[in-house]
């Protein structure tokens, strides 16, 4: 695999409006709308650093933290935190945004693993991230961490 890739070369973001549409009898976004908006940004996140297609094979750690209502806008910020093979771990933070007050909430973290495939649609190697700042050092050094926990909820439910 070629060289590795520092986290700013996928990061990325990601910016909604809450629509009517997207909203529920309280006029506060669907969790099931923020969790497609972050499954989309990781998505992008993932394939930029990847080079290749990629398809999600697990989302954990979701926490909803604040609503989102009406009329604001929703800011979705994506990066790869961490390579192990063939799969990546990309962490989204998720902001709102009052438009009229200027006043922002953290609403929603996730991380979301990806797995990168070649032509032939099987897994394939992904090249190494770098993080630059002590942030993206912490994160890289917590997603060794989470990546066990998945991978002992994945043996639990095989039993």
């Amino acid at each position: 695999m070629g060289e590795s890739k520092v986290v700013s070369e996928s990061q990325v973001i990601m910016t909604e409006l809450v629509l009517p549409s997207h909203t529920n009898q309280l006029g506060t976004v669907f969790g099931g709308k923020i969790m497609s908006w972050i499954d989309i940004a990781a998505a992008i996140s993932a394939q930029r650093h990847a080079g290749k297609p990629v398809v999600t094979a697990s989302i954990d750690g979701l926490d909803f933290i604040a609503p989102a209502q009406l009329g604001w806008v929703v800011n979705l910020k994506a990066s790869v935190n961490r390579v192990f093979n063939t799969s990546m771990e990309v962490g989204v933070r998720v902001d709102s945004e009052n438009p009229i007050t200027g006043e922002n909430y953290h609403t929603a973290t996730a991380y979301l693993t990806f797995v990168a495939l070649d032509s032939h649609k099987r897994p394939t190697i992904i090249r190494q991230v770098e993080p630059e700042t002590e942030k993206q050092k912490i994160r890289f050094e917590k997603a060794e961490n989470r990546r066990e926990l998945r991978l002992k909820r994945k043996d639990l439910t095989r039993s």
